[in-house]
């Protein structure tokens, strides 16, 4: 995990190759370019890279996706699936951005309030 020292903001990645089983809470924005097995509990913005894989529940402010998850998200506000995406599960979203050629294969709900069904942004 890396944070800028200089007043700057703050991140926590995951590299290619790397492996967590369990649940990751944070704060700042992160950045997944290796395996979980767990959930993501993200005040902040979460990037699954194209190498990237989550298996189970991504609750955030926002998200990019490029790699590969299988879960529900439940994304504050912005949700983006890059073209290399691929969702297996359930999306929650204020606004949802699809590239051409992402798969995803689930429900959508579209919210036009902010999503407040998370115990993580409630207890925060």
């Amino acid at each position: 995990m890396a944070s800028n020292n200089q007043g700057g903001p703050q991140y926590n990645s995951l590299t290619k190759g790397s492996k967590i089983i369990g649940t990751i809470i944070t704060n700042d924005d992160i950045r997944i370019d290796g395996a979980i097995e767990g959930d993501i509990q993200s005040k902040g913005k979460v990037i699954i890279g194209q190498q990237g894989s989550i298996k189970g529940n991504i609750d955030c402010q926002n998200a990019e996706i490029l790699g590969k998850t299988e879960g529900k998200i439940n994304c504050k506000d912005l949700l983006t699936l890059r073209q290399t995406a691929n969702i297996q599960g359930d999306i929650t979203t204020q606004t949802l951005i699809v590239e051409a050629k992402a798969v995803f294969n689930g429900s959508c709900k579209m919210t036009s309030v902010p999503i407040g069904s998370s115990s993580f942004f409630q207890s925060k």
